[in-house]
């Protein structure tokens, strides 16, 4: 590494205060500064995918453009090394086929731009989510609509191949959102051997051994981990000891915590947890969740009016078992995504209805959430993704 030497420093900083500031704000600054992309619902005001700085002393959103315009980017991945983007484009056509979308895109983060690499076919209609493996080298989508999931290989450059597996899953639950299979989220295993597909149709968490170098994916035995009847897991979290995981299930308003043994390929059920009161008689649809990187809180958003609210949970070091802690305001109307900062003192909602972007402070100590937050236009927010 050059060295610089005391005056060669003291120039170096006269000039920059020429400028109006010192060096120690100047780092300050650049500390506070976190950029993040976020993918939305286009065809009533947006465009794509749109790129913000976010400072982190103030909680405050800018708006530095549109990243790329795409086709309903509803959720976005980014590759470990940090250089390709990963989107699920939720459309129910793509090249004269019943097919949602994946697309990779080059990332500049200098200039917060996305450059399309390429784009294939899902293979089922209403891709709802994307992941990338923990090598860049698989990816892999959840489509709604068509009840299925696939993975697919990525090359050095970024570039996806076509569906190395897929697998359409067939049935139904015994609610009226269950009248067929909803593939809904795809989560890779901490160690990169496993990728879990919620299935909100059939209150299922399909399990499968990953083949890192391929991206082939082969059926683990048992198949499945089985949710209650009318449950309809939605979305997957692992703890960061690996050990316990978090499942949200939409249909039934509720948080499975789970035993997760690695050997063994195999979810155990350890808790059940209401995300509304019990009086509740209001339609309720959580949708997402994340976790502070200790591994001590965890924080749900729950939708449809009047239940449009964040729920805190805090995390039993013991067992990883919930607790409630309290309810608060998302800011908005459905919020479908939810993510901390890199500093874990903010939390950013995306509140699909409202069309708004919320900002809300959160006391690391406690857990606990400001009960106003800080809001920032944008048509259809879906997803929120820090780089």
């Amino acid at each position: 590494m050059a060295r610089i030497s005391r005056r060669g420093f003291v120039k170096s900083s006269a000039a920059v205060a020429a400028l109006g500031c010192s060096p120690l704000a100047l780092l300050a600054k650049s500390s506070s500064e976190h950029k993040l992309f976020v993918g939305t619902s286009t065809g009533q005001g947006s465009k794509g995918i749109y790129s913000y700085t976010f400072d982190s002393t103030t909680g405050a959103l800018k708006q530095t453009g549109l990243a790329a315009e795409a086709d309903s980017p509803t959720f976005l991945a980014i590759a470990p090394n940090g250089k390709t983007l990963f989107t699920a484009n939720e459309i129910n056509r793509f090249e004269d086929k019943r097919s949602g979308a994946v697309s990779s895109y080059s990332v500049d983060r200098a200039a917060m731009k996305l450059t399309k690499i390429n784009e294939v076919a899902a293979g089922g209609s209403g891709t709802c989510h994307v992941t990338v493996d923990h090598t860049g080298r698989c990816a892999f989508a959840a489509n709604y609509g068509g009840g299925s999931a696939s993975s697919f290989s990525v090359d050095p450059s970024g570039k996806l191949s076509d569906a190395v597996s897929f697998f359409q899953y067939t049935g139904s639950g015994p609610k009226p959102q269950q009248r067929g299979p909803r593939g809904h989220r795809v989560t890779v295993s901490p160690d990169n051997k496993y990728l879990f597909v919620n299935d909100l149709g059939l209150d299922e968490i399909h399990v499968y051994h990953l083949d890192a170098a391929t991206a082939k994916l082969t059926p683990q035995d048992p198949p499945a981990w089985k949710a209650e009847p009318g449950s309809g897991p939605r979305s997957l979290l692992f703890h960061p000891n690996r050990k316990w995981a978090y499942c949200v299930n939409e249909v039934g308003s509720s948080v499975n915590v789970l035993d997760w043994d690695a050997k063994k390929g195999v979810f155990t059920t350890k808790q059940l947890i209401s995300t509304v009161s019990t009086d509740n008689t209001g339609p309720s649809a959580p949708s997402d969740i994340v976790m502070d990187k200790k591994g001590q809180f965890c924080y749900v958003a729950n939708r449809l009016a009047p239940n449009d609210f964040m729920v805190s949970f805090s995390i039993s070091p013991a067992d990883g078992k919930l607790t409630l802690m309290e309810r608060t305001s998302c800011g908005g109307k459905t919020p479908r995504h939810i993510a901390l900062d890199p500093t874990g003192k903010w939390l950013l909602v995306a509140n699909q209805a409202t069309d708004n972007l919320s900002v809300f402070a959160r006391d690391s100590k406690t857990g606990k959430l400001a009960n106003e937050g800080k809001d920032f236009p944008l048509s259809r927010p879906q997803c929120i993704l820090f780089i």
